[in-house]
């Protein structure tokens, strides 16, 4: 029994290793960019005409590094550097973070589990940007989990806009959800109101 479970422990890992998802061949893509003037940081002014400023805030938040045996050393669950990957229309940017430790409740008043609850590293981004008003194509993707969101935003002239990736985490065996079992998707807000 103990090699049956061994050599499917070897099978998932090989698989994991040579693999090469479909999220993670759009990431790499998506992360080369071809054009260079879609967007750029800004400081907390108004835009000029024509231009509308996007506040992008995201957090995951990760367990502590070594807290998996078996965990690859290369991942960057619990390290310094974890990226964001940005792309709007084509131009890609990306962020890399180094988080923070956050030891909070497990668990409510009322004994369920709070999502990201727990002791972690949080990473958390808000970064403002400023491009031209109209239709815009964002993509936000996490190269660490192998995962990704893409939307479409229109904004309007000179206007302020804050754009909100909420994390949704996985659950176990018994219905349970948190960090510690990783990223399942990106709930996302535009100026509070969902959107997909």
């Amino acid at each position: 029994m103990k090699k049956l479970i061994f050599l499917l422990l070897c099978i998932v890992f090989a698989s994991a290793a040579f693999g090469c998802s479909a999220s993670s061949k759009v990431i790499k893509l998506k992360a080369q960019g071809e054009k260079k003037e879609v967007f750029h940081e800004t400081a907390e002014e108004l835009p000029p005409a024509g231009y509308a400023d996007l506040i992008i805030k995201a957090r995951i938040k990760t367990h502590i590094e070594d807290h998996y045996i078996f965990e690859s050393k290369k991942s960057l669950h619990g390290k310094s550097g974890y990226p964001f990957l940005l792309n709007i229309d084509g131009q890609a940017a990306t962020w890399k973070v180094d988080g923070q430790i956050e030891n909070t409740p497990a668990y409510d008043n009322k004994g369920k589990r709070i999502p990201d609850g727990g002791k972690g590293i949080l990473y958390p981004i808000k970064k403002r940007i400023r491009l031209s008003a109209g239709l815009h194509r964002i993509f936000l993707g996490l190269p660490e989990e192998d995962y990704y969101k893409e939307i479409n935003v229109t904004l309007k002239d000179r206007s302020v806009n804050e754009l909100e990736f909420k994390p949704v985490y996985k659950r176990d065996s018994r219905r349970i959800q948190s960090f510690l079992h990783g990223l399942r998707e990106f709930e996302v807000y535009l100026d509070g109101r969902a959107i997909q």
